[in-house]
């Protein structure tokens, strides 16, 4: 009872191919190549930034009072 053969591997191949059909698997692979793919591009999407990163210590430009784009968090909270 050690390692598997490969009569044992086409066997148990044979019995998944029985149980689901072959075009269930077909999809399934479809699925998972589009998923791994799908991952990749995500992955080189984030690491080939074109933008440079903006540093934690970059000075603030602008008057907070007048832009539109500065939330004041107290003014959010709920009473």
């Amino acid at each position: 009872m050690g390692t598997m053969s490969i009569w044992h591997w086409l066997i148990v191949l044979l019995v998944v191919v029985m149980i689901f059909g072959t075009k269930k698997l077909r999809n399934l692979g479809s699925d998972l190549g589009g998923a791994v793919k799908g991952f990749k591009d995500g992955m080189k999407d984030g690491t080939s930034s074109t933008d440079a990163p903006a540093s934690p210590n970059a000075q603030v430009t602008g008057n907070p009072a007048t832009d539109k784009s500065t939330i004041d968090v107290e003014a959010r909270q709920k009473s």
